[in-house]
């Protein structure tokens, strides 16, 4: 293997927009740097990121120079000491607009104290996505108004997206209602629970900030969310192998109606050649519970620099050069979603993805994860507890008491 002197090595979150994006921006970098290093990706997928980056300490001991890590870990390795403190590079040499270019929301979980350990990479809160072009049919209109009496509209509650799952599940056509991402991972099925609990007007922080998930919202969004992802007669049937990339593929190749996902999948599906639905997708905010407000989740992805990196000072150069407006805009053209603000508002990009203005209207809504040390243990016991409410005849009830207990022995 070659030694770090002509080696410059990226720990990339496995999607194809961020492998051809980061091979671009490399090579643009290369080209106006006169860099010479040979580019390695190494591309993982959710688990074995975590694993070879902050579990096996991958970047403490500088297996790699830069890594896209998950605002999820950013808490975990900050105190492990796995991430390149930036402030001293940001003050001698910021990137172009720092901090103003970004949107606080993206600008807050990367801090501690003063100390900064990432830079905005990809973002896209999750968000409701659906077939406008379904929707808006006049035939589909009459069905739904002749079925059920009442007009076709995107769903405002849980009832209704159930519903008009039902209405357009045609397994026949190989379009299904909705698709749910619900691989066991310790991500997507507690991303979800966590949006059925806030959009039923719960928390998942006590006053005291430790995890309480024991709550009769959490019970109702718990109760509703087996119920679907049980409904052969509303959801994709490989729901329970797909995580989000892979619901958001299906997506994009017309299998499902509806779909609660991450944003950067929407725009996937404009951006993508391989899409079949360009042209006929729209997003909203998600549905809630009667008489709440709608909730999002805000998780996303940072540059990182390895604390062990033997390249640092190049890595913070190419970071800086990787955030100007031209690659975060090349990004979101390759089907990732740029961080700055600059690139939320562009005239291009909103006539490419026509709803890509809605990022800031997604972003008032969204929460964010509660930052824990521990939150992937957290994380672990929640992703359990929702397994075995869908593949289990025991209580929702019960189920969240005993999940309850198992995070009140390690949530001190």
């Amino acid at each position: 293997m070659p030694n770090q002197t002509e080696t410059f090595t990226i720990a990339v979150r496995k999607f194809a927009p961020f492998e051809s994006a980061m091979r671009k921006t490399w090579d643009k970098y290369c080209a106006f740097s006169g860099c010479s290093l040979k580019l390695e990706l190494v591309v993982m997928d959710l688990h074995e990121l975590y694993n070879r980056t902050i579990a096996e300490k991958g970047l403490a001991n500088g297996d790699f120079d830069i890594a896209h890590i998950s605002t999820d870990w950013v808490l975990e390795g900050y105190s492990n000491q796995d991430f390149e403190v930036l402030n001293p590079y940001i003050n001698r040499n910021r990137p172009a607009d720092f901090p103003s270019g970004w949107s606080k929301s993206l600008l807050g979980l990367q801090r501690f104290g003063w100390e900064v350990v990432g830079l905005p990479f990809h973002d896209g809160p999750e968000c409701f996505i659906y077939r406008k072009d379904l929707f808006e049919d006049e035939t589909e209109q009459a069905n739904f108004l002749t079925q059920f009496g009442k007009a076709l509209e995107v769903p405002k509650t849980w009832e209704d997206f159930h519903q008009v799952a039902q209405f357009f599940h045609r397994p026949e056509d190989n379009l299904y209602g909705s698709i749910f991402a619900c691989y066991p991972d310790g991500h997507n099925t507690v991303f979800d629970f966590c949006l059925q609990l806030w959009s039923r007007g719960g928390t998942l922080v006590d006053d005291n900030g430790f995890i309480k998930i024991d709550s009769q919202a959490a019970v109702n969004g718990l109760d509703f969310y087996r119920k679907i992802v049980n409904d052969k007669t509303a959801v994709h049937p490989k729901s329970s192998q797909f995580e989000s990339v892979a619901a958001g593929i299906a997506f994009s190749q017309g299998e499902a109606a509806m779909m609660i996902n991450w944003f950067g999948f929407a725009a996937m599906c404009e951006v993508d050649e391989a899409s079949k639905v360009k042209g006929k997708i729209d997003v909203a905010l998600l549905p809630a519970d009667t008489g709440k407000s709608s909730a999002s989740l805000n998780v996303y992805w940072l540059y990182t620099i390895a604390k062990g990196s033997k390249n640092k000072t190049l890595a913070y150069d190419f970071l800086r050069f990787a955030l100007a407006e031209e690659q975060d805009k090349q990004l979101t053209l390759e089907g990732g979603i740029g961080c700055r603000l600059s690139t939320w508002k562009d005239p291009e990009i909103n006539r490419i993805i026509p709803f890509y203005h809605k990022l800031e209207e997604l972003h008032e809504v969204a929460y964010t994860l509660p930052q824990k040390e521990k939150w992937n243990e957290i994380a672990a016991i929640i992703d359990q507890m929702v397994l075995q409410a869908i593949n289990t005849d025991k209580s929702s009830k019960e189920l969240i008491q005993l999940a309850q207990n198992e995070i009140n022995s390690i949530d001190k």
